[in-house]
């Protein structure tokens, strides 16, 4: 049974609407944190570059060029771009409603374009850091030919739909109380060892591998890193976890957002 013409019309000129107003809070967002100058924009792919790159160094020179028989260099990068997701988009969704309260007389303006916008910006970023590094690298013979690049990307947006739901809800939480813009920082630097980003399952044992992949972080990680090194690792991963995870959380998320949004106060 298909839809009515007129009810056809209403949906498309309200999906055109919402593009619209995306972009625009997209372009608003990129002029007000990085302006015209210099860089601009690209900032938001050389903030991960700097952070991955410089961690990678540190590694590279206490570790050695090897890992477990995987290049020090390429398994930093390959986790530190993801966590750098995670920080960052969260850090974004402190205070969001408050900070773009003056915009919410417009109707056709929701709070979740904000928090959407925001984490797309910072996954953008993310995405092509991870690009222009791995080509850099594989250049040096530093990072491997992705071996299969379907693996890679599902992992990538599994990973980034989890970060995501975790924004719907430190988004509106950070408006109910402050003391969550206090304790968001020292939340995201505790949960980096249960983001698989310096170890991956099968170098655990059986038990602390059991609990680790509990973890929707690690599962997501395990199948980016599979989907790079191929059959010369051993990964492990339920990509339901992730999935279900991230249900739930945006369940959570978009009931607070709601909440919030009853007794948000547009100035």
């Amino acid at each position: 049974m298909t839809a009515p013409p007129s009810q056809l019309r209403r949906l498309q000129e309200g999906w055109r609407i919402q593009v619209r107003v995306l972009h625009a809070l997209m372009i608003r967002e990129l002029n007000t944190r990085f302006g015209r100058a210099n860089l601009g924009f690209l900032w938001i792919m050389v903030e991960p570059l700097l952070f991955a790159g410089l961690v990678a160094i540190v590694w590279r020179l206490m570790k050695g060029p090897e890992e477990h028989g995987i290049g020090i260099v390429a398994f930093v990068v390959t986790g530190y771009i993801p966590i750098t997701l995670f920080r960052h988009g969260i850090a974004r969704s402190v205070m969001l409603f408050t900070a773009n309260g003056s915009l919410m007389y417009h109707r056709q303006i929701k709070i979740l374009d904000f928090i959407f916008v925001r984490f797309f910006i910072e996954m953008l970023g993310g995405m092509m850091a991870y690009v222009f590094i791995a080509a850099v690298l594989i250049l040096f013979d530093q990072f491997p030919v992705p071996q299969n690049i379907g693996l890679l990307i599902s992992g990538w947006l599994l990973y980034a739909l989890f970060s995501f739901s975790i924004c719907l809800i430190v988004a509106p939480l950070s408006e109910m109380s402050e003391v969550i813009e206090k304790f968001v920082p020292v939340v995201t630097y505790i949960m980096i060892p249960l983001s698989g980003l310096f170890t991956m399952a099968a170098w655990l044992t059986p038990a602390m591998r059991e609990y680790l992949l509990l973890s929707p972080f690690v599962n997501a990680m395990e199948m980016m890193r599979k989907g790079i090194w191929g059959d010369d690792i051993t990964a492990y991963y339920n990509i339901w976890n992730p999935l279900g995870c991230s249900m739930v959380a945006a369940v959570i998320g978009l009931s607070l957002c709601r909440s919030v949004r009853r007794k948000l106060v547009v100035e």
